[in-house]
C-alpha cells in the first residue's frame, strides 16, 4: 500500500479551531510529525496537537524556522527534516504534519511535501485546511475582512516594506502577516495611505498572552514576530455599498 502524508492546519494557537477533520487526521495517522526550531521550545502546532493525540504519538523534527538569510542551512534542515519524515513513511506508512495556520498558506509544510515526494515513490500528499490567523483576528477585533466587489491582499512583510506600501495604496483589505519586527516600518506605512485609523493588529491569538489593539496604537517598539495586521479600506457607501 502506498504511504500517505497529511498536511494538517491546526489554526492560529486556539484549541478549539482545530476542524472536526483536521482532529480526525490527527487521530488517524500513525504518527504525528511537529516542527520545531534547533532551540527546541515547544511551538504552537505541537501545543495544539496534545490537546488531541498523546504525547507518545508526536514526532519533533527540527526545521530552520527562523532562518532567511542562510540558505544552506535552510536547506540542510529541510533535507534533514525530509529524511526523517521518509524514515517515518516507510517505518509506519501514515504520518500527519501539523502546522499551525492552513497547510497551503505559507507553510512550512510545502517545503516538506516537494522533499518527500521526490525521496518516496508513489507517497500520497494530502492537505487538511485550517483556519488561519487572519480569520481568527477578524473574529475577535470584529473587523470585515472583505464586503462586495473589494480585492483581498495577503502580504508578509518578510517580503519587504515596500511590498505592503503597494498593496496598501490599492482597493480592499490589506492583511500583513509576520510584522511583529518590523513594526515601525508597517506603522508608517499605514499612516501615510491613510489606513491607520481602521487598522488593527494581534497576537498570540488564542493563548493567554494574546494582545488584540488597534492598530494606531503601535508606537514602533517591536511586536511578536508573528503579528498580524488587517487594514480594511474605507467604507462610506453604507450597507451594500462595496456591492
Amino acid at each position: 500500500m502506498s504511504s500517505r502524508l497529511v498536511g494538517v492546519g491546526v489554526g492560529p494557537g486556539d484549541p478549539e479551531l482545530v476542524t472536526v477533520k483536521g482532529v480526525n487526521a490527527l487521530r488517524a495517522a500513525e504518527v504525528v510529525v511537529v516542527p520545531v526550531m534547533d532551540t527546541g521550545e515547544r511551538g504552537r502546532a505541537e501545543a495544539t496537537v496534545l490537546h488531541y493525540v498523546p504525547g507518545d504519538k508526536v514526532v519533533r523534527v527540527v526545521f530552520a524556522l527562523n532562518e532567511r538569510t542562510d540558505r544552506g542551512r535552510r536547506e540542510a534542515a529541510w533535507d534533514a527534516a525530509g529524511a526523517k519524515v521518509a524514515e517515518l513513511l516507510r517505518e509506519r506508512g501514515s504520518v500527519a504534519f501539523a502546522t499551525i495556520g492552513d497547510p497551503n498558506v505559507y507553510s512550512t509544510f510545502t517545503y516538506l511535501a516537494q522533499t518527500i515526494v521526490e525521496v518516496v515513490p508513489g507517497v500520497v500528499v494530502e492537505t487538511v485546511p485550517g483556519i488561519t490567523a487572519m480569520q481568527d483576528l477578524a473574529a475577535r477585533s470584529g473587523a470585515v475582512l472583505t464586503e462586495g466587489t473589494e480585492p483581498l491582499t495577503l502580504v508578509p512583510v518578510t517580503a519587504g516594506a515596500t511590498v505592503l506600501k503597494e498593496a496598501l495604496a490599492g482597493p480592499g483589505t490589506v492583511v500583513a502577516y509576520k510584522f511583529g519586527r518590523q513594526a515601525a516600518e508597517v506603522a508608517e506605512a499605514l499612516r501615510e495611505t491613510g489606513r491607520i485609523d481602521d487598522a488593527v493588529w494581534g497576537s498570540a491569538l488564542g493563548l493567554p498572552e494574546e494582545s488584540v489593539r488597534p492598530a494606531g496604537e503601535l508606537d514602533g517598539a517591536p511586536l511578536p514576530y508573528l503579528s498580524t495586521l488587517i487594514a480594511p479600506p474605507r467604507r462610506d457607501g453604507g450597507r451594500g455599498g462595496k456591492l
